[in-house]
């Protein structure tokens, strides 16, 4: 066995086996895969808290929080860091907010402080040194080997841990398990069996109501792996201690003699979960009368239960190897493989504000002289426009440039314009001579320009003649000749209505502007049209009523005429005809009434009709009238419509005399 198997027990912070370097460099992993970034970032942060004392939601705690967002940073951006550099970003953070908060109201500067120097306290100690010696925690090196007894294949690493304290033992798995899950992601699903995690007692990693940092990535193990071929073993001798969703994952159970009713009770809840068709009231049955070393096999598979018994197998029962004969174990690399695998990074254990400062051929420590009377200023890593500029936070080495703030006036009277915008710029790199095309436009505050100079800088020579007034007088020239020449400010304007817009002011709010000063110019013209034709109306309109007033009273005429033709020729004739004897003559007399009465009723029936007949003229001429005075306001509308959809943009530019440069500074910036 031990001459065809690659067994090396690792030794996270003792030299006792090999050395595991856990936290000497927090290498960025190489993945695209957010989540698992997230998850590994999450479980180192959670460990590391741990190792301090503090239990951390990862949701609501600032330390958490910060902490991870700093992590984040770095790793998103490709960079490595260490806790050393960690240690020093709490403390001075190159963020300012932590979500829509400013970063000092979220978590103040003092805590921040508190948690810097626990963090620090345990840089200090002696013993945590050895945590950044060792072989580097590659997940391809620790589960595959190119060289061994055996030649290349799988390797069989064992973390030993119990020279560890509780808080120490939940950082390795922490570490281990979640740069485990991310190697996991990154591999293609397959059906077989690729890589094995056994954990020996895994209480108080999977705690049925607590949330310890190992919890999330076991979990996760247990729940994704087996899709890409990663298998987990857990042991433990009291199931009432692990979390239901642990067991209830499991695909296969080897079930010794439980002691109590409680790891019975716990065991029945995950099998009922996971088993299916089983019948659990059996197999707990079974269970509960094994004799010793007699075991219960359970699969998820679909095959019934049985019971096995180990294998008779020579063994001391010593106990846990102690430090003292991991050395001696065999397999075991050599000293001399373990000392040229192995590395050593004392400098992350050291805060970087300890570390000596790297200085290139064309540095110095001390910052170069500029001259009087010209403002210095030094960039705060937090500066977000620091990467726009070729800044780097984490940077030691500082290049000089110019940082310039500029009050520009725009003044046009015919726009009834006078607006003040301030505009600030950076430049860098500096050659000899000033160049103003190099400008980079930035928004920077106070904030951003610190007035003390970093404990830890290497400052770049360069060409420009900084110590000199005249480079900056030439280079406050020149920004303001280029501002004359590019910066202009637009509005929008409507030049047949004579309305500009203000600062500020949106296309949407200028147009409904526009359109509400034409409604205005409409209702104006529409008012002349409607009182000139409502004139004509009106006359109209009068006419109409005095012929309606006419009409009645031909229609009361006509009315009376009638009756009076039928009564008076009907009296006539009969009294002609039956009033005794009577003339030819007279009796023709009476007849003639009637004929001349029945034409005076026809005539005022005929004038009756006349004056309808005006009246419809009238009403028709009203008609018109009311049909032209409708054409007209849609024709002013139309017109006043076109009006206010005359908008355009036009360019305000500067006069030389409403420039002026309000801040002229020579910066530092962290490249």
């Amino acid at each position: 066995l031990a001459e065809n198997s690659n067994v090396t027990v690792y030794t996270p912070g003792s030299s006792a086996g090999v050395p595991l370097n856990i936290i000497g460099s927090l290498d960025a992993p190489a993945t695209d895969d957010e989540e698992a970034m997230n998850d590994e970032i999450e479980g180192l942060v959670s460990g590391l808290l741990s190792m301090v004392g503090i239990t951390a939601d990862p949701l609501s705690s600032p330390e958490h929080i910060l902490m991870t967002n700093l992590v984040a940073r770095s790793w998103t951006e490709g960079k490595s860091l260490d806790i050393g550099q960690l240690v020093q970003q709490i403390q001075d953070p190159p963020i300012r907010k932590l979500g829509v908060l400013e970063l000092d109201s979220f978590y103040p500067e003092k805590e921040r402080t508190k948690l810097a120097m626990k963090l620090n306290g345990l840089l200090a100690s002696p013993s945590f040194a050895a945590w950044a010696e060792g072989v580097p925690m590659d997940m391809d090196s620790l589960l595959s080997t190119e060289t061994g007894p055996s030649g290349a294949g799988a390797a069989c690493s064992v973390i030993y841990l119990a020279h560890l304290s509780e808080e120490e033992r939940q950082f390795v798995v922490t570490l281990l398990l979640s740069k485990l899950v991310t190697w996991m992601r990154g591999q293609p699903g397959t059906p077989n069996l690729r890589a094995l995690v056994y954990m020996d007692e895994v209480f108080g990693y999977v705690p049925p109501s607590a949330a310890p940092p190992a919890k999330k990535p076991i979990l996760t193990i247990l729940k994704q792996a087996r899709a890409f071929g990663v298998g987990m073993v857990l042991s433990t001798q009291n199931p009432v201690d692990l979390d239901y969703k642990a067991i209830s994952n499991a695909g296969t159970w080897m079930i010794g003699r439980l002691q109590t009713e409680r790891d019975v009770g716990r065991l029945k809840d995950g099998l009922e979960n996971s088993s299916g068709d089983v019948d659990v009231d059996a197999l707990t049955g079974t269970i509960s009368g094994l004799g010793k070393r007699e075991f219960v096999l359970h699969t998820t598979k679909g095959k019934a239960p049985k019971v096995f018994t180990t294998r008779w197998a020579m063994d001391y029962l010593a106990g846990p190897l102690t430090k003292d004969q991991l050395g001696s174990l065999p397999g075991q690399p050599d000293a001399d493989a373990v000392s040229s695998a192995a590395t050593s990074d004392a400098a992350a254990t050291v805060p970087a504000a300890e570390r000596p400062v790297e200085v290139g051929d064309d540095e110095v420590l001390v910052a170069p002289e500029v001259a009087d009377g010209v403002m210095v200023r030094w960039i705060d890593p937090a500066a977000p426009w620091l990467p726009e500029v070729g800044g780097d936070p984490d940077s030691t080495s500082y290049c000089a440039g110019i940082a310039a703030r500029v009050e520009l006036l725009f003044d046009d009277t015919t726009a009834d314009l006078r607006e003040t915008q301030e505009f600030e710029c950076i430049v860098t790199p500096l050659g000899d001579t000033f160049d103003a095309e190099e400008i980079v436009v930035v928004d920077y505050d106070d904030r951003d320009l610190r007035d003390a100079a970093p404990e830890r800088a290497a400052y770049r020579l360069g060409d420009a003649p900084i110590d000199t007034k005249t480079y900056f007088t030439l280079a406050e020239k020149a920004i303001k000749d280029k501002l004359y020449r590019d910066q202009t400010m637009a509005i929008r304007a409507n030049a047949t209505l004579k309305i500009f817009s203000r600062p500020g002011e949106s296309e949407a709010e200028f147009t409904a502007r526009c359109q509400a000063a034409a409604d205005e110019g409409a209702d104006a013209d529409a008012a002349k049209i409607r009182k000139r034709v409502e004139s004509k109306m009106s006359t109209v309109q009068k006419a109409i009523e005095r012929e309606q007033i006419r009409i009645s009273e031909l229609e009361a005429k006509a009315s009376g005429s009638k009756q009076h033709e039928l009564i008076s020729g009907a009296g006539d004739l009969l009294g002609s005809l039956l009033g005794g004897k009577k003339s030819a003559k007279s009796i023709l007399g009476k007849v003639k009434g009637v004929s001349s009465r029945r034409k005076q009723s026809s005539a005022a029936a005929d004038r009756v009709e006349s004056a309808l007949a005006k009246v419809d003229q009238k009403e028709m001429e009203l008609g018109d009238l009311e049909a032209e005075l409708a054409d007209a306001i849609a024709d002013i509308a139309a017109e006043w419509d076109d009006k206010a959809a005359e908008i355009e943009e036009v360019e305000v530019g500067l006069e030389k005399a409403d420039i002026a440069v309000t801040q002229l500074a020579l910066i530092w910036l962290p490249t």
